[in-house]
């Protein structure tokens, strides 16, 4: 069952949505970065609630971290967006993973991260800069050549510190990550000799697995997705 919890983090109490798999444990875990929809909460988006119980169902402990906490509710998604940094959404990261190891259920040595959209690049920014994550796996997470805030670098100039397996889902018919976007981050994770799987589809685009938007949601690219990203967890977190 899904829970939400407040956590504070720099003084503001910070949503979060855990679930635990059924047993006593240890168990595998991911921090999962939000998508940008549930920007009004995370508690009302049922693409995320529908992430933890998935993950969950498949053995994986799971906190997903509200990253929009700093900044008013009533401002619109793009606006929200614009606002964060990422030294801050590392802060909130690394609050979700605290809240995991605290978990008696959660195998403490097998933590990894992941996101849809928004979450895919904070997902890759957040393995790039903490090397406790075993795995991390990136839904069409676009802006990969930006860097957010003053001063943050591009987040693929941060593969140096990336040193766990990947994994990439892409619609070919997305703009952002376009494929050539994807082709790049290929060619980098190649360089810097990460083991890696991408897997991209055909008449799909941005937010092909999110059943909530019917004209976005690919059910033949969904259905491979599911499979073949909960078979890239369980090889490298069980």
């Amino acid at each position: 069952m899904v829970r939400q919890e407040f956590v504070e983090v720099d003084g503001n109490q910070m949503e979060m949505l855990v679930a635990e798999p059924e047993g006593v444990g240890p168990h595998p875990a991911v921090v999962i970065a939000m998508h940008l929809p549930a920007h009004m909460g995370l508690k009302e988006d049922a693409f995320t609630i529908d992430l933890c119980e998935r993950h969950a169902a498949a053995g994986f402990a799971v906190a997903v971290p509200y990253v929009f906490h700093r900044v008013p509710l009533e401002l619109d998604m793009q606006q929200k967006r614009g606002e964060l940094h990422d030294d801050l959404l590392m802060v909130d990261l690394s609050a979700a993973y605290a809240h995991l190891e605290a978990l008696e259920s959660v195998d403490n040595g097998r933590i990894g991260v992941l996101g849809h959209c928004l979450g895919g690049r904070i997902a890759w920014v957040a393995a790039c800069r903490d090397s406790r994550y075993k795995v991390m796996l990136d839904f069409w997470g676009g802006n990969i050549k930006d860097g957010w805030g003053e001063g943050s670098p591009a987040a693929l100039e941060l593969i140096d510190g990336l040193g766990c397996p990947v994994a990439g889902f892409f619609g070919n018919d997305d703009p952002n990550p376009s494929p050539e976007d994807v082709n790049d981050t290929e060619e980098a994770l190649k360089a810097n000799g990460n083991e890696y799987e991408f897997h991209r589809y055909d008449d799909a685009g941005h937010a092909f697995m999110d059943f909530t938007r019917e004209e976005r949601f690919s059910e033949n690219a969904t259905r491979d997705a599911w499979e073949k990203s909960i078979a890239f967890l369980d090889k490298h977190l069980k």
